[in-house]
């Protein structure tokens, strides 16, 4: 049996794909942003042909990405040693905090639909990786 919450009757929204608007710049990348509630941000990244990001994290917001076209590279953890690459039909999880830089190593741009919950600023660009522990 189906509960009723507070806002049980409140109609669902439509965000048309021209409401889009510019949103958290990071070098190399485009974002737009769908819409923004307390505890969640969703929009679009864009990323050209052979493009790197600058790196970034996402502050206290666990992000996930829908990669609809295209490839994505995404590098983290200590130095950046971490390398996954998305294509199109894959996700990618990225945790509140990890420091992280997106690539584009092919020859079409690509595009991700990104849902980040959390709260605060959505997103921090930083100067590097985490840092490699230190050798003993």
């Amino acid at each position: 049996m189906p509960t009723s919450s507070p806002d049980a009757a409140r109609p669902c929204e439509l965000v048309p794909a021209d409401a889009l608007r510019p949103a958290d710049p990071t070098p190399g990348m485009s974002r737009e942003m769908a819409l923004s509630t307390g505890g969640m941000w969703s929009g679009t990244v864009d990323t050209e042909p052979g493009s790197v990001t600058g790196w970034h994290h996402h502050g206290e917001h666990e992000t996930t990405l829908y990669i609809v076209s295209g490839t994505f590279r995404l590098e983290s953890g200590p130095g950046g040693s971490h390398v996954v690459e998305a294509r199109a039909g894959d996700f990618l999880h990225v945790p509140a905090g990890a420091v992280h830089r997106e690539s584009n190593p092919a020859d079409e741009p690509s595009r991700a639909v990104v849902v980040r919950c959390g709260s605060g600023v959505p997103t921090v660009n930083v100067e590097g990786p985490a840092p490699t522990a230190p050798v003993a």
